[in-house]
């Protein structure tokens, strides 16, 4: 029942305050991830729904008695009918069924002043948030089922009129949950469909009027092509990120340049220029959490680690590689998998080909099955393919590509 009702676009927030539950674990048992057992939470949910008891072998609900007597029509817009209606609910006291009519007559009302902010927003604000701390060890195929099944809780509240600054804050939400489901499709590998939901959330982002949400938005869409072989075409979206974002110290401006400072490696002299912009230090305290909607130290040092890589820097890549590893939760398994592969590329480009495929196969075996595909695999396939052919014969390099082709 919860699920059909979230089906048709009732919130889970607005089945839980019927049904006396926390909205989470309402969300819960719609996904069949929990159940209820207790006899008193069913009760509370047949009052909540008004359910019949009889189709859950309870007995007559109060609120069903109040139905089975009352010989009322419609009562329209007729006074004395309702009038009549609230005193027969109130004499028993504040009743289901008197609370019941209370509330259809502050709702009458209420759809009829203007527009205030929808209660689910707030909720939704604070679960873009939550989804903005990545993936705490979870894998990417069920944090991406849980973000979209929230996104989808966005539709009714955009197809009702709002007033200009709601209306803003849901195309801010829709923005950043579209980025962020965005995101995990990336890190999957789904290039294809991560770009369609980059696309929507630009297209949210605009419509907020938010130009640091829109920047952002860019720069992380500028990764898909960085990441999957497109370096160009990364650095003019990157480029595209940075013109929005202008000069200012924000989160989307030093993610945009430290993402054009990767893409640029085939113009080193402009990637260094774009790496001299990424200056963590001039954000605000408030964006500097590590979090996908933030530019954090961590994150900061992961960007700098594969941008001093590709150049070759191996030093400084090593130097933020060891940085980003002491700062990255022992959850953060893709992150960690990455900074090691970028290790071994810096043996690679210091000479120790052996090295480098073993510290690639060791960080590939130790990753559980989830993980071992999209970015992680594409990254370990750039290192194996940037091996010159002469070393093939090489056990290593052999055993590399072996783990790779699996």
């Amino acid at each position: 029942m919860f699920a059909l009702a979230h089906d048709v676009g009732i919130s889970f927030n607005r089945i839980a305050e019927a049904c006396a539950l926390k909205a989470e674990r309402v969300s819960q048992i719609a996904r069949g991830t929990t159940a209820v057992t207790a006899l008193t939470t069913v009760e509370r949910i047949a009052g909540g729904l008004r359910i019949p008891g009889a189709l859950l072998g309870l007995a007559a609900q109060p609120w069903e008695d109040t139905a089975v007597h009352s010989t009322e029509p419609d009562h329209g817009d007729d006074p004395m009918k309702r009038r009549n209606l609230l005193r027969s609910a109130l004499a028993a006291g504040l009743t289901a069924p008197a609370l019941a009519a209370l509330t259809a007559a502050r709702t009458d009302v209420d759809q009829t002043l203007s527009p205030d902010t929808p209660q689910d927003l707030a909720d939704l604000e604070a679960s873009a948030e939550s989804y903005g701390y990545g993936y705490h060890g979870q894998a990417p195929t069920r944090v991406l089922a849980d973000l979209v099944t929230d996104f989808t809780t966005l539709r009714p509240l955009l197809t009702v009129p709002q007033p200009a600054p709601v209306r803003a804050r849901l195309c801010r939400t829709t923005g950043q949950m579209a980025g962020m489901t965005a995101i995990v499709l990336h890190d999957l590998g789904s290039r294809r469909e991560s770009r369609a939901w980059f696309a929507t959330a630009a297209r949210a982002a605009a419509e907020s009027g938010g130009t640091q949400l829109h920047a952002w938005v860019l720069a992380r869409e500028a990764m898909v092509p960085l990441n999957y072989g497109a370096p160009r075409a990364a650095a003019s979206l990157a480029e595209q990120a940075r013109r929005i974002a202008s000069t200012r110290p924000t989160t989307a401006a030093t993610l945009a340049a430290a993402v054009a400072a990767r893409a640029l490696n085939h113009q080193s002299e402009q990637a260094r220029q774009a790496l001299a912009d990424a200056l963590i230090e001039r954000l605000l305290e408030g964006e500097r959490s590590d979090t996908w909607l933030t530019y954090g130290e961590q994150k900061h040092h992961v960007h700098l680690s594969h941008a001093f890589t590709t150049l070759a820097d191996t030093r400084r890549a090593n130097e933020s590689q060891q940085h980003a590893l002491e700062l990255s939760a022992p959850t953060s398994t893709m992150t960690r998998t990455l900074l090691n592969i970028d290790a071994a590329a810096c043996s690679r480009h210091d000479g120790d080909t052996e090295q480098a495929c073993r510290r690639t196969v060791a960080a590939l075996t130790a990753l559980p099955a989830d993980y071992r595909t999209g970015l992680v695999h594409r990254r370990a396939l750039d290192l194996y393919e940037a091996i010159p052919a002469q070393h093939h014969h090489e056990r290593a390099v052999r055993e590399l590509r072996d783990v790779v082709a699996a």
